[in-house]
């Protein structure tokens, strides 16, 4: 079965953390952030989940949508703000909530999640996006890739 754009990127970064959740409590190879350090996780969250409704917010400012599954009916490309350091920002916050949440369960096995939502979301759901994005935006897109890291950082 072909997963490509089907699952919102939200539901895997739900079944990720509960993997994680598994992980640690059905097979905790170490506890390495303890009880009351583990906490400072929640930064993480709160910083995650800033730079994703950022980056909502910026797409419903363009006026464009913010549907994972229907990138066809992009109809801007925001380059500018968050989407300056980041092509996929909303995936980035998900992926940093996970990192906090790993920090706030503490042991090294719950971190397994986080290597495994970025692999998912970059076949299953960046890959699929770019593709569309390069045929709505041509070289636009392309420039824009040459730019600023899929993840993060700048390419130059």
């Amino acid at each position: 079965m072909n997963l490509r754009l089907r699952v919102p990127p939200p539901l895997w970064g739900l079944l990720c953390a509960g993997l994680m959740w598994l992980a640690d409590r059905l097979a905790p190879l170490a506890s390495v952030i303890p009880a009351p350090v583990n906490r400072a996780g929640w930064v993480l969250v709160a910083l995650g989940a800033t730079i994703a409704v950022t980056a909502v917010l910026q797409f419903r400012a363009a006026r464009t949508t913010v549907n994972p599954l229907a990138p066809a009916k992009a109809s801007s490309l925001v380059q500018s703000g968050i989407f300056g350091y980041s092509r996929n920002p909303m995936y980035l916050g998900m992926a940093l909530v996970l990192c906090g949440w790993a920090v706030i369960l503490g042991s090294v096995s719950s971190w397994l999640g986080v290597p495994l939502f970025v692999f998912l979301l970059t076949r299953l759901q960046i890959e699929p996006e770019e593709a569309v994005l390069s045929t709505l935006f041509g070289t636009e897109f392309s420039d824009y890739c040459a730019r600023v890291g899929r993840w993060f950082g700048h390419n130059r």
